[in-house]
């Protein structure tokens, strides 16, 4: 069936610049998509301020097809100088009893938009927050609606972390991982003030760390936001899919033998945060459909 929606938010901003606090409410959701579709007729909404990601709130869980929150979230030390460089990510969640949340519909929401005085309803139109054909519509921090607010995104680019965008698939019946490296964000040269020249190492540990194998993207020189689109296949059987380990290290190759670790991640059973193991497990649900996820990297 065609995808046309992915819900609404029904949100009002309050936004105190004496206090410098930001109170969101989330009133409601509407058109929200088919039960079929979702899997679940329980939702919840999550809030994080961007782009430090420090500041994070959820809703309860409510059920039906138009869920009533409306309840209001406090975010501090949001000063008025530099609102253009803050954004609230929304997120609806479908929660399943037994099985892990998923993800709906996302949108990101720039505070440049806001009256800096007084209260401010507005509909936030959510989007789907990667496409299952492939990973076109999942976007980076950057690029989401910098039509809407040049300014906004000029500003996260320069404090944003970086982030590398990962597209996984398992095939249950060939015991294949795929894990497709497709381009990554606001790659820094630590010593120097030139774009870096990167490449990312992919290796597969056992459930004792011991390495299973390992590969890597070629070099893209000179660029911060590089595009790889390399794809690596790991022979992993269904029963050791929840026992491996998946760790991507990001590089910045300064000499034929200096290089220095720009972060990395990791997914699987000892994964390095949340969204990652989010990634993983929405992988193994996704029956062989691939699924592509903006990740912010650690530093080494």
């Amino acid at each position: 069936e065609p995808v046309a929606k992915y819900g609404t938010l029904d949100v009002t901003f309050d936004y105190d610049s004496q206090e410098q606090k930001l109170l969101v409410t989330v009133t409601a959701v509407t058109d929200i998509p088919t039960y079929s579709r979702t899997g679940g007729s329980s939702w919840q909404v999550h809030l994080v301020l961007l782009p430090i990601k420090k500041q994070r709130a959820k809703t309860s869980i409510q059920r039906g097809p138009c869920p009533v929150f409306t309840e209001t979230f406090k975010f501090n030390h949001v000063e008025s100088e530099m609102i253009g460089n803050y954004a609230v990510r929304f997120r609806l969640y479908s929660v399943r009893r037994m099985k892990k949340e998923r993800i709906v519909g996302e949108k990101i929401f720039y505070l440049t938009k806001l009256n800096l005085q007084g209260k401010m309803s507005v509909p936030v139109i959510l989007e789907p927050s990667y496409s299952l054909s492939g990973c076109d519509s999942q976007m980076s921090m950057s690029e989401v609606s910098c039509s809407e607010s040049t300014s906004s995104c000029q500003s996260l680019v320069h404090g944003s972390a970086p982030e590398i965008l990962i597209g996984l698939l398992y095939n249950a019946t060939t015991g294949r991982l795929s894990a497709e490296v497709i381009k990554g964000s606001h790659f820094k040269n630590l010593a120097a003030n030139r774009p870096p020249n990167t490449y990312v190492k992919l290796t597969l540990l056992n459930s004792m760390g011991q390495e299973m194998s390992k590969c890597k993207t070629s070099i893209r020189r000179g660029q911060p936001n590089p595009v790889y689109k390399e794809t690596f296949v790991f022979q992993v059987a269904l029963f050791q899919l929840s026992d491996v380990t998946l760790i991507l290290s990001v590089y910045n190759k300064r000499s034929m033998k200096r290089k220095e670790m720009i972060g990395w991640i990791s997914l699987g059973l000892n994964s390095s945060g949340e969204d990652e193991l989010n990634h993983w497990t929405e992988m193994k649900e996704s029956k062989g459909q691939q699924v592509c996820r903006w990740h912010t990297l650690l530093e080494s």
